[in-house]
């Protein structure tokens, strides 16, 4: 796996700009709302992912608390989302969001991760995903610039990375319904379009290219993981999708901060 130098203090950093002080400031402009939007999106998945872990008994103490961490900072962004919600219509999307966040999150802490209750929470993270989702792009289309669909496109590769291993650990833990393999490998091609188009970017500071080089070295990692075969040790293979989804997700927390900054000024 990555022996990255700094890559412990860069996992620090981010972990603390994900779950301390991002969710603290509130929303300025329309690039910050698409980008908290995006980062629903990412957590509709991420909490899912966490769930089937702790069912599969990997990474217990770590998994718990990203859990916990998500849940809170789902919460918060709500809140901030529903008030800065420029239109009707947008209001509309988070109050309906509030609704299936209720649902989910019940299935969520309600009791410990089981079997029966995984594949509730499947299906209940598709369910918000798909609000946080049109959320997120009604917000892009709200700010009607090349700059939002920066911010919208590099946060879904973020939301990409969580779904990708949500999917391979539901079906390592027999939780996956019959869809779960076929949206993995959708998820897969999505995310490498993605990374394409956020590569040909025209407004690509050096920062960002080489933000964007650091997610390209955590996505051969990642897919490797992502590749391996069952019949080996499940515990070995689920733990080595965990670990690089965590860290393919910290490399596009930043890059996504990085086109926020450079599109808001």
């Amino acid at each position: 796996m990555n022996t990255n130098p700094g890559g412990i203090l860069r996992a620090v950093l981010v972990a603390t700009l994900m779950f301390a002080g991002v969710a603290q400031a509130q929303i300025t402009d329309i690039n910050s709302a698409i980008n908290k939007a995006g980062r629903e999106r990412m957590l509709s998945q991420r909490m899912a992912k966490t769930y089937f872990q702790l069912g599969l008994g990997v990474d217990v103490d770590r998994s718990k608390r990203v859990l916990d961490s998500s849940i809170s900072l789902f919460d918060r962004q709500l809140v901030e989302l529903k008030n800065y919600s420029p239109t009707p219509e947008i209001k509309d999307t988070y109050q309906k969001l509030e609704g299936a966040w209720i649902a989910y999150k019940d299935s969520l802490v309600g009791a410990p991760p089981n079997p029966e209750g995984g594949k509730k929470v499947l299906a209940l993270s598709e369910q918000v995903l798909v609000l946080a989702h049109q959320g997120t792009v009604q917000l892009e289309k709200h700010s009607g610039t090349t700059a939002g669909r920066l911010v919208n496109i590099s946060g879904r590769q973020r939301m990409l990375s969580q779904r990708m291993a949500k999917f391979y650990q539901a079906v390592a833990w027999g939780v996956g319904d019959a869809n779960s393999a076929a949206e993995l490998e959708k998820a897969r091609k999505d995310f490498t379009a993605g990374h394409q188009e956020l590569s040909a970017a025209p407004a690509n500071t050096q920062q960002i290219k080489d933000g964007l080089g650091l997610v390209q070295q955590q996505w051969l990692f990642f897919e490797n993981a992502l590749n391996q075969k069952a019949g080996g040790d499940k515990k070995q293979l689920t733990s080595n999708v965990a670990t690089t989804s965590e860290r393919i997700l910290e490399e596009m927390e930043v890059v996504v901060g990085q086109y926020e900054r450079l599109t808001a000024k």
